[in-house]
């Protein structure tokens, strides 16, 4: 198909005095700047800056250039009566979590993927005891996005029932255990806790204990399937600590795992699914006179380098949360693409314990 050329242009204004006059000073930069700016047209300067293929690759990179040099910004709400889009991601996230830095590693993932692709991400709140169909309605109601991610996913997630019912895209961190099919991305927990538990057993530890997610969460599901039976065949007691989650305040898991320790036969292995309770399991051990690597062993999954600065050293594993947000951010474009669900899922596995 041949390209469409641009119309004749008039020399353009390339010097900065002569931009910063073009568009006055504090004055938004339109499609018009822009044109008068690079002297192409109006719809010239439009499609390129849409990446029409159309036009040509050279008029593009000009026009790119150019907006670039004048801080242009899309106006999203023309676009978005033009094109129906927002050009907006909706990202429900708990900021409360078992990782430090989540929020940050994850975001960043996110943010590097969607760089360049003129969608922005707007973050919303989601509180796992709250109503969580009500923010999933009011962005599908009002049209506030394009495009939706969520943590935290449950086995029979209400918020993923919807959106299938919607057929609305989006990228669950987290599978469920509905028969339809639907985008995922998840860690393999189940694997994590078998290695855990080996590693606790390699050092001699025959009482281990580890805090679980609410039941309601699916990895809790594979979190608890993987630690059991991997205890069970290595022959060891073992214990899911009553009453409390990971979701619980970090007063409460400190003195259930206080608790245990002050016990007849206290816990000589800790498997901890975050930084967070780990760190409050080794200060469990500190506080009543245990001392870690001899009186006890502690595996943690982390996803900071926090530990590297501790001692004395435990047993970590690194779940890659940066790694996590780019693949969701990629795979709910190729869903927006129209690319069919069954293909759109990725489990990442567990290095063992170092």
């Amino acid at each position: 198909m041949a390209k469409l050329q641009p119309q004749a242009r008039q020399r353009p204004m390339t010097d900065d005095s002569s931009l910063s006059a073009l568009h006055g000073h504090g004055e938004k930069p339109t499609l018009r700047t822009l044109a008068q700016a690079t002297g192409f047209s109006v719809a010239t300067v439009s499609r390129a800056l849409a990446d029409d293929p159309r036009i040509a690759a050279k008029t593009r990179a000009t026009v790119a250039e150019m907006a670039k040099r004048l801080g242009y910004i899309p106006d999203r709400a023309a676009r978005r009566l033009r094109t129906g889009r927002t050009q907006v991601i909706s990202l429900l996230l708990n900021t409360e979590h078992e990782f430090l830095g989540f929020t940050h590693e994850f975001l960043t993932g996110i943010t590097e993927v969607l760089a360049g692709t003129g969608y922005s991400v707007t973050v919303v709140p989601d509180h796992p005891g709250d109503d969580r169909l009500a923010p999933v309605r009011t962005i599908l109601r009002n049209n506030l996005a394009d495009g939706l991610l969520f943590t935290r996913t449950e086995a029979f997630d209400p918020r993923v029932r919807l959106l299938m019912e919607a057929d609305f895209p989006f990228v669950s961190h987290g599978r469920t255990e509905f028969t339809a099919p639907h985008p995922w991305v998840d860690y393999d927990n189940e694997t994590f806790a078998r290695q855990a538990v080996a590693h606790l057993v390699a050092k001699g530890r025959r009482r281990i204990c580890m805090v679980l997610p609410g039941d309601q969460f699916t990895f809790a599901q594979h979190l608890r399937y993987g630690f059991v039976s991997a205890a069970r065949e290595a022959g060891i007691a073992h214990e899911i600590v009553p009453g409390i989650t990971l979701d619980s305040p970090t007063a409460a898991i400190s003195a259930a795992l206080a608790e245990a320790r002050r016990g007849p036969n206290p816990p000589d292995g800790y498997v901890c699914v975050g930084e967070v309770t780990a760190l409050v399991a080794l200060a469990a051990l500190a506080d009543t006179g245990a001392v870690h690597g001899v009186d006890a062993d502690i595996v943690a999954k982390r996803a900071s380098p926090i530990f590297d600065n501790i001692r004395p050293r435990i047993g970590t594993v690194f779940e890659d949360l940066r790694a996590t947000g780019r693949a969701m951010a990629e795979m709910l474009l190729r869903r927006m693409a129209g690319e069919p669900p069954e293909r759109l899922n990725r489990l990442f596995q567990p290095d063992p314990p170092r």
